[in-house]
């Protein structure tokens, strides 16, 4: 069992690696020192002229270093677009060809790691405020949605029923006992949740009254936080809205219930228009976060352009490190992290038992690298530390409470902390600001986020680790299953490679 506080999606460290430094900065992948081997390196090329964004990591994360890796930036033909001298993470673009190189040489032993965050050119252009000598034009790039809406694999819409309250049809919310936890609260005001999605509805009826405008947020400006009045609203999928609805719709007469119905929301919207949240995003999500003092986070998302980001490759490497850190940083400013487990059917725990088929995913399918995984490639934000992994569950249609695993959910022993209802979940939708449903692990999380959200109600002085530990102790033990799809269950009734520690329980948070 792995430490509660320290759980998927913040910091899981990867013993059997090797990695020497210069792989972290630009070299050669080095060969690790056991049996496992070096992850298919994937080229990122970035050809003069190109307007491409890097994440620079300095070796101590302080003000001081951070300023310093600030005048490499600039010492090597880059532009810094935002620093979070927290973490020691200088998000830089640049069209010189060589920037990765070149930092590393200007900056010395300030840095230590650097890397592209993306395969393609930047589509959104430089931020006006960075002071760019190209300006602000957007590099004329544009891709189509990729991944399905970020996570939900199919999706049904109906119109609002203002006057026909669905909350009978809520089977998950009855699976996870919310229903009951509601008759001793529907959360405190003072719990603030972030939904680091593509956005919320602002006028839902079911949703308006949550959403905290102040402290809303839209990060897809180049990994720059967007201050402005309508920058967090959803444009080109409603996926934030239906998570939403999942952790917060109102009880208000109207439409459906949440988990946590009286907990406010804030909107941090880190899905582009084309459907991709690129690192430096997530770095900002994250931040803003610790920065606003936020209680509870949920993650329906990986990290694009890759599914698994291999510590044994550079580019990878430094992305993710900037990630970890966000991760990390926000968790020690009291915000815990909720996260889907992923929509592959894999067995996270084995990551030599497939390959990585869809990355990097921000280019046609052409682009796609077939790559040789090991431990050391990991899916971010959900398996670093400081998260709650979760699976997701189907209901068996017999008229019971029954459920098995989502054929589509990746699973794991050691790597699933907890499972909640996944599939066909009715929630918010932006359409005629209705109601619709929508499956995957995308909806698992929320329900995991809303159940922290009721706890940290009840239990305010709470921090993240003892949170963790309490979902996870919590959760009704839930026996191994047949497999509907993707690898076998493995491990005993407490602690299985399907459902972690069992199934969320939120009537047991709020006792």
């Amino acid at each position: 069992m792995r430490h509660p506080s320290l759980t998927r999606r913040g910091v899981v460290a990867v013993a059997s690696l090797a990695l020497a430094s210069t792989a972290a900065i630009g070299g050669v992948a080095v060969a690790s020192t056991d049996a496992e081997p070096v992850s298919t390196p994937v080229t990122i090329n970035t050809p003069d002229g190109q307007l491409m964004s890097y994440v620079v990591n300095a070796r101590i994360a302080n003000p001081g270093q951070t300023r310093l890796v600030e005048t490499a930036v600039k010492a090597a033909g880059g532009v810094v677009v935002q620093s979070w001298p927290q973490i020691g993470v200088v998000i830089a673009h640049s069209k010189v060809s060589t920037f990765r190189a070149d930092v590393v040489a200007k900056g010395a032993n300030a840095v230590d790691s650097v890397g592209a965050t993306r395969t393609v050119a930047v589509s959104e252009g430089t931020p006006e405020v960075a002071g760019a000598s190209w300006g602000r034009g957007a590099s004329g790039y544009k891709q189509g949605a990729k991944k399905d809406a970020n996570g939900d694999l199919e999706s049904d819409t109906s119109p609002a029923l203002a006057s026909d309250p669905r909350e009978a049809d809520q089977w998950d919310m009855r699976m996870i006992k919310a229903d009951q936890a509601h008759a001793i609260t529907d959360g405190s005001r003072n719990v603030l949740v972030g939904v680091l999605d593509s956005g919320i509805d602002p006028d839902h009826p079911d949703l308006a009254a949550n959403i905290d405008v102040a402290d809303s947020v839209n990060c897809t400006d180049a990994g720059r936080p967007d201050l402005s009045a309508t920058g967090w609203y959803p444009t080109t999928s409603d996926h934030g809205t239906h998570v939403a609805g999942t952790i917060a719709a109102a009880r208000n007469g109207v439409g459906i219930v949440g988990v946590a119905p009286n907990v406010r929301m804030a909107a941090v919207k880190v899905v582009n228009d084309a459907g991709f949240i690129y690192p430096e995003y997530a770095v900002c999500g994250f931040i803003w976060a610790g920065m606003k003092h936020m209680d509870v986070t949920n993650n329906s998302y990986y990290v694009d352009p890759f599914e698994f980001y291999c510590e044994d490759q550079p580019d990878q490497y430094a992305a993710k490190e900037a990630v970890r850190r966000a991760v990390t940083w926000s968790t020690e400013q009291g915000v815990v992290h909720a996260a889907a487990a992923g929509n592959s059917a894999r067995d996270l725990s084995d990551k030599s038992s497939f390959k990585d088929t869809t990355s990097p995913d921000d280019q046609p399918p052409a682009g796609f690298v077939t790559r040789t995984l090991n431990s050391g490639c990991e899916d971010i934000p959900t398996e670093l530390d400081g998260v709650v992994t979760v699976s997701s569950m189907q209901s068996v249609p017999t008229g019971s409470q029954t459920s098995r695993l989502s054929s589509f959910s990746n699973r794991g022993l050691g790597k699933i902390d907890v499972a909640a209802p996944g599939s066909t979940i009715l929630s918010t939708i932006v359409t005629n600001n209705g109601y619709g449903t929508k499956s995957g692990t995308s909806m698992a999380s929320p329900h995991v986020a809303g159940v922290l959200a009721l706890m940290k109600s009840v239990h305010p002085t709470w921090t993240p680790a003892q949170m963790i530990d309490k979902l996870r102790a919590q959760a009704d033990d839930k026996a191994c299953g047949a497999a509907t799809g993707g690898p076998v269950c493995v491990g005993p009734v407490e602690n299985n490679s399907f459902f972690g520690e069992g199934v969320v329980d939120a009537l047991d948070a709020v006792s």
